[in-house]
């Protein structure tokens, strides 16, 4: 076996102990070990994923990766839909949870860029009240560390993340829906991007039809008592939660953010620099993002996790890789400590990053 192929064997490995404890923690049954083969290449790792869908008992998944301004792969595995038989693809809108932060977190970075926004601003200047021993500002509520004394401790809480919404709204005038469409959904012609398509004054923003729309979306699915059922849409949109695209969508504003076209360089440069540790220097938070250095190499990254929904976004800027993956359950993510900040930890994580980042995989042909 390859050392290549024995990676990818140690992921498979590694994700079924991790499932096993997932499932027990959650009064589930166990799940069967993932068996993920150790065959190479591209070939390799389209198994690998699959086969972490099939353990993980997820109905439908996407992934997509780009390099060098360009998506050179993506595609769709098992079901969006289950009762319709209808195939998950690179183009099926997911659900992608809190996901939804970093892309939240570009739109507030045009705005300090602009002067409309300063992030050492105290958020009540914004018409946000939070309870902290301290001076709550901005930046604090960005980087999850406005709980206790502000700026000294990270604590993830997507419920003040919501109230950078408000920021946005008396900064602008503009609902955070509204400028998501002016500044990146429009201009970057995504047409399977939006808010949430439940909630019809942010879903309309985008002049995006909504049949159609809907048409494409996966529907939710969750594990009960060992079998897969659907589960009711969520019904939330913020900076925090609600974003719904396709793995090519959002492979495309990850290029776009590479290219200068939505952020400057040193706009983009703070919003994607360590701001606080989490779990030692290796892994700490940025502005909206998690910022991860692995043998050496930087990884910025961001995971969704909902009840029906779940996906991860991670970015290598060297050698200039992002890999986007979304499925219609929560346990493409559920089944790992998230609150570890440990991209490696996961299985889909680890292995693109062993294949593609750290190691030396040729990148899926166009």
């Amino acid at each position: 076996m390859s050392p290549r192929a024995g990676s990818a064997f140690r992921v498979g490995a590694a994700l079924a102990s991790i499932a096993l404890v997932m499932a027990a923690a959650c009064g589930e049954p166990p799940l069967e070990p993932v068996v993920v083969a150790p065959v190479e290449g591209l070939q390799g790792f389209e198994a690998s994923l699959d086969n972490i869908r099939v353990g993980l008992k997820i109905p439908g998944l996407a992934a997509a990766i780009a390099e060098g301004g360009e998506i050179v792969w993506s595609r769709g595995f098992g079901l969006a839909d289950v009762e319709q038989g209808r195939p998950a693809t690179d183009t099926t809108s997911f659900y992608v949870a809190s996901v939804t932060k970093s892309v939240a977190a570009i739109v507030l970075m045009q705005l300090v860029e602009e002067g409309r926004v300063n992030l050492d601003d105290p958020i009540t200047d914004y018409g946000v009240n939070l309870a902290a021993n301290g001076v709550v500002t901005v930046k604090h509520v960005f980087n999850h560390t406005s709980e206790g004394t502000p700026g000294t401790v990270f604590r993830y809480n997507g419920a003040r993340y919501i109230k950078l919404g408000n920021v946005m709204l008396e900064a602008t005038g503009q609902t955070f829906a509204e400028l998501l469409a002016e500044r990146i959904l429009r201009p970057l012609g995504l047409r399977h991007t939006a808010p949430d398509v439940e909630l019809l004054a942010d879903f309309y923003v985008t002049g995006l039809p909504r049949q159609a729309f809907l048409a494409n979306v996966a529907m939710p699915y969750e594990l009960v008592d060992g079998q897969v059922v659907p589960y009711a849409r969520l019904r939330h949109f913020s900076p925090a939660a609600g974003l719904v695209t396709s793995v090519r969508d959002l492979a495309r504003i990850s290029i776009a953010l590479d290219a200068g076209q939505l952020l400057g360089a040193a706009a983009r440069e703070e919003m994607l620099s360590p701001t606080i540790e989490i779990n030692g220097p290796t892994r700490t938070y940025g502005l909206g993002w998690y910022v991860q250095t692995v043998q050496g190499v930087k990884l910025e990254w961001h995971f969704g996790l909902a009840l029906g929904h779940s996906s991860l976004l991670i970015r290598a800027p060297q050698p200039g890789l992002t890999f986007v993956v979304v499925a219609n359950t929560s346990r493409l993510t559920a089944a790992y400590d998230m609150g570890a900040a440990d991209i490696m930890a996961t299985g889909p994580g680890r292995l693109f990053v062993e294949s593609f980042v750290l190691g030396n995989e040729p990148i899926p042909p166009r």
